[in-house]
């Protein structure tokens, strides 16, 4: 299957940025980005690190470069579960699509998001959560998961300037 980028416009700034508090293993794209991660949620596909660790640095890197429109993130999705079909971990599961997740609403800041910030004592603007785009607010409420260890929930909160100075 050919990749959507060589004939769909990239259809936001989201789809391939890494962020700062990535850069630890964005350099070689041994962990998935975010911005993959984004596209994997939108496209209800549940890609496990050994399946990305099957890909190729190319494939790594066109998923990161793949458009995130909605055609495009149909064709993602087709090809993942085609692609992932041949590697030894298995094909790659489906997972149902995002609607109406915390990260999809820019609103009031996610009580998850909120409870995690508290555990660390971190206070965030009140008024920031509204001023981030998509990407960012998916890649908070991701890191403040219960049970993640919130090694990096600090840092992208400063990168995105929403810890409240002292």
């Amino acid at each position: 299957m050919n990749s959507p980028r060589s004939a769909v416009p990239l259809a936001s700034p989201l789809t391939n940025t890494c962020f700062g508090f990535e850069a630890d293993f964005t350099a070689d794209l041994r962990c998935i980005p975010m911005a993959v991660r984004r596209k994997l949620d939108l496209a209800g596909v549940k890609l496990k690190l050994q399946h990305w660790g099957g890909l190729s640095d190319g494939e790594r890197a066109e998923l990161l470069a793949w458009p995130d429109d909605a055609a495009a993130i149909e064709a993602l999705r087709e090809h993942l579960l085609q692609r992932t079909a041949s590697l030894s971990t298995g094909q790659a599961k489906e997972l149902p699509r995002p609607a109406g997740e915390p990260w999809q609403q820019s609103e009031r800041l996610p009580e998850v998001l909120a409870a995690s910030c508290a555990q660390l004592g971190l206070r965030v603007r009140a008024d920031g959560w509204s001023a981030l785009d998509e990407l960012q607010r998916f890649a908070l409420v991701k890191l403040s998961h219960p049970g993640h260890e919130h090694r990096n929930l600090p840092r992208a909160l400063a990168e995105f300037g929403l810890l409240e100075r002292e």
